[in-house]
C-alpha cells in the first residue's frame, strides 16, 4: 500500500472518528508481547494526529489515554461500538507466496515461448 493511498484512510478514520465524538467506545489495543488491552470509554477528543479517549478503571476512577490513526490503520487498535467494530480491516493478509507463484508461473510462461520459437 503506498503512502498516499495510507494518508487518505488515516484522514478517514479521522472523519469518522469525528462523528463519534462523546460516544462511548470499547478500544482493544494490542501493547505487543501477547499484551492486549481493552477498555470503555467515551471518545472525547479528536486531533490531526491522534485521539483521545476517557477510559474507566477500578472504583470509578477514569483515565485518559491516546491512540494513533495509524494504529488504526495497522489493525493494532481496534474500534467497536455496541459488538459492531467501527472500521473493517485495511490491510489485507495476503500470503506473498501465492503472489511471488503466479509471478514465477507467468515468467516460465515467457521462457517457454522463447524456447518454442
Amino acid at each position: 500500500m503506498d503512502l498516499a493511498k495510507q494518508a487518505k484512510i488515516v484522514d478517514t478514520i479521522h472523519d469518522t472518528l469525528n462523528g463519534y465524538v462523546g460516544q462511548h467506545l470499547r478500544v482493544r489495543a494490542n501493547m505487543g508481547r501477547s499484551k492486549i488491552v481493552e477498555n470503555e470509554g467515551i471518545l472525547t477528543q479528536v486531533h490531526p494526529q491522534l485521539f483521545i479517549m476517557e477510559v474507566n478503571r477500578k472504583r470509578g476512577r477514569t483515565a485518559r489515554q491516546s491512540y494513533q490513526y495509524v494504529d488504526v490503520l495497522t489493525g493494532m487498535v481496534e474500534l467497536s461500538q455496541d459488538g459492531k467494530s467501527l472500521f473493517e480491516p485495511f490491510i489485507e493478509d495476503k500470503d506473498s507466496n501465492d503472489f511471488d507463484s503466479a509471478s514465477h508461473s507467468e515468467d516460465e510462461e515467457k521462457e517457454e515461448e522463447k524456447i518454442l520459437l
